[in-house]
């Protein structure tokens, strides 16, 4: 059998073959229409939550480096360290016990208030504590990645807290993960109101952790450095009450009918480990209130 020179071995590999063509226009063809199908009518819906659950072991594998680490510290710590941090968190066990009578005593005062006015008290019904698996590297999208999913009863738009304040709220939710989104990021915006004044206001993300975007504030508006915002309650999604941020740049422009509000959030978003995602009971408001989706259309 004569050998093929290489010039006519490079010319065969390279040679427009029309079976090959039929095929990959085929499959181009296929590829579009399982899109356009799932785009419109969601047909692949199941077929995303066989491999989201098919993909939650990888999660917890790599994050099994760290819960290591992390045991490893806290088993092995010396008994000085031990001791001190006993001290301290004796020490915080006895600040906390304070401030919660306190914040019993103002919450029986406010029952009593809303009773006499024959108003009802709208508090969480029940608080879901989550962990962290993973988190969205993009500075421009801040998402993290839970470790709770449908089967845990996380449902979209479900807010989410860490032990300080506002975090973000729920966009996507699979059999046993659910994706975050954070007030900081870019596409977010949430309905709050400065707790001095009561003005309502959005905060929206910047990109940056220690940033939130105060706009359409008229420069004749009482606001000042240190002011703290919580939430107001609109839009349906999130608890009225609950801290945001606090205001930490305040600048008049002459030139514009705004002034430029920056607020840090209180949250610390960029060491969150455990988060909790609250239920509120249904009400009018949550019922009849259309909450806008946070994450761009395309």
């Amino acid at each position: 059998m004569a050998a093929i020179e290489p010039s006519s071995r490079i010319r065969y590999l390279f040679a427009i073959k029309p079976a090959a063509v039929l095929r990959l226009g085929l499959w181009v063809a296929l590829s579009i229409a399982m899109m356009t199908v799932d785009h419109r009518y969601h047909a692949l819906d199941g077929l995303r939550d066989v491999l989201s659950t098919a993909a939650y072991p990888l999660h917890v594998l790599m994050q099994l480096p760290t819960d290591t680490r992390s045991w490893l510290s806290e088993n092995l710590a010396g008994r000085t360290t031990l001791l001190e941090e006993n001290a301290r968190l004796r020490e915080k066990q006895v600040f906390l016990n304070v401030q919660l009578q306190k914040l019993t005593i103002l919450e029986a005062e406010n029952r009593r208030l809303r009773s006499l006015l024959e108003s009802a008290v709208n508090t969480p019904g029940r608080v879901l504590i989550a962990e962290l698996l993973a988190v969205d590297f993009d500075p421009y999208r801040h998402h993290i990645l839970l470790n709770r999913g449908r089967k845990h009863g996380i449902s979209v738009g479900q807010p989410v807290l860490d032990q300080h304040g506002v975090i973000g709220q729920i966009v996507h939710a699979d059999p046993l993960t659910s994706t975050a989104i954070l007030i900081t990021d870019p596409n977010h915006a949430l309905p709050i109101q400065l707790n001095r004044t009561g003005l309502r206001t959005l905060a929206r993300g910047t990109g940056n952790f220690q940033e939130l975007d105060l706009p359409h504030i008229p420069n004749n508006e009482d606001v000042k450095v240190g002011d703290l915002l919580v939430t107001s309650g609109l839009g349906g999604r999130f608890p009225r009450g609950y801290p945001v941020g606090t205001v930490t740049k305040v600048e008049f422009d002459p030139g514009s009918p705004f002034a430029r509000i920056i607020a840090k959030p209180i949250a610390q978003l960029d060491r969150i480990r455990e988060v909790m995602l609250l239920e509120s009971e249904p009400t009018a408001s949550t019922v009849d209130a259309a909450p806008v989706d946070p994450t761009p259309k395309p």
